[in-house]
């Protein structure tokens, strides 16, 4: 079985070419070294992944053709990822630049005086 198809079936990525995708960039090791799509997974390897959302550590305890539910996925790996590397990173996203979001809309009226407030607090203090 190929690691690219493998990855896939325990769902790890979401398509397989997302999984060919990381195999191709490197993202995928083992033994420290980088994995072609084509490599034949064998019960007892270890692999290191880096998805966008975080990093895994698995060893292959069983083999799968299909890709099949979650339950059945998690029997056929061992997940020995490190506690903080299973935290999911998404401090990028958490803080307030400014913007708003694309598609939510004009500002309301009061929205719009909190913001001629925040960019212009001199001139709103002269019109109160």
């Amino acid at each position: 079985m190929r690691i690219d198809k493998y990855l896939w079936a325990i769902r790890i990525f979401k398509t397989r070419t997302l999984a060919t995708a990381a195999c191709d960039e490197g993202k995928v090791k083992w033994n420290g070294t980088n994995v072609k799509p084509a490599k034949a997974v064998a019960i007892g390897e270890r692999y290191d992944i880096k998805t966008p959302a975080r990093r895994w550590n698995i060893e292959v305890t069983g083999l799968l053709q299909n890709r099949v539910t979650f339950e059945e996925a998690i029997k056929n790996y061992i997940d020995l990822t490190t506690e903080e590397d299973k935290v999911v990173n998404h401090l990028g996203t958490s803080f307030f630049t400014g913007k708003r979001h694309s598609k939510t809309g004009r500002p309301t009226k009061l929205q719009r005086r909190d913001l001629k407030d925040l960019l212009d607090p001199e001139q709103s203090q002269d019109q109160d």
